[in-house]
């Protein structure tokens, strides 16, 4: 990357399985991208998820819906990195490779749910996330952030306090979100697929087209 990276906009990643990636995926990651003021955000499907069992659907016809899906938004980018490695698709791999490509001064983010935020004393070197990555936590109506143990007390050490702190340096901060969601499921996409009925206006068009030609989600082994 350039040696102006200290001063470009910051670029960011959302990771999952997108199984399959949809309109609340896409809000949301539209939402991010304005908000924050990013250049790009990656959207990485995972290869080999470590902390749930692997989707049905290969991770190679989920990256090409996300291909897919983003495309005529350059501010929205396929990463496929996860697919080109063996073993366990661990984050904190992940986010070494994309600071290695964006050099060490651009600002680098790691999007993730509240969800994943509870969980996250069972990742993988999660405390070796802020070497690499600022994390942005999107809240969800429901959630709460943990009150205590180790993850509430990583969280009070490290929290910003506005999106304009991403751009101060590099990595090291946790920031949290309020996002408008969209009730989309991607496990109700595949039920109504599995059901034979249209999950169209819930999914982009070529996602869509994608589903129907491959006849993704037919089956009950798919739900997953």
């Amino acid at each position: 990357m350039s040696a102006n990276a200290a001063t470009a906009s910051p670029v960011a990643v959302l990771g999952g399985t997108f199984n399959p990636i949809h309109n609340g995926h896409l809000r949301s990651a539209l939402e991010l991208v304005e908000l924050l003021g990013l250049e790009r955000l990656h959207l990485m499907p995972s290869a080999n998820p470590p902390h749930r069992p692997a989707p049905a659907c290969p991770a190679e016809c989920r990256a090409d819906m996300v291909e897919l899906a983003v495309a005529g938004e350059p501010r929205l980018i396929c990463d496929r990195r996860e697919l080109d490695r063996s073993g366990p698709s661990w984050t904190v791999d992940s986010l070494a490779g994309l600071r290695s490509d964006y050099g060490p001064a651009r600002s680098l983010g790691l999007v993730m749910g509240c969800d994943a935020l509870l969980r996250l004393a069972g990742w993988h070197r999660w405390r070796a996330l802020l070497d690499y990555a600022h994390i942005i936590v999107i809240a969800r109506p429901g959630w709460q952030l943990p009150g205590d143990g180790p993850v509430a007390d990583w969280l009070a050490a490290h929290r910003m306090d506005s999106a304009d702190a991403l751009r101060d340096r590099p990595a090291g901060g946790v920031l949290t979100l309020e996002l408008r969601p969209l009730d989309i499921s991607a496990t109700d996409i595949r039920a109504l697929c599995r059901a034979g009925r249209s999950a169209r206006y819930l999914l982009p068009e070529p996602v869509l087209d994608y589903i129907e030609t491959r006849q993704l989600y037919r089956d009950a082994a798919d739900n997953n």
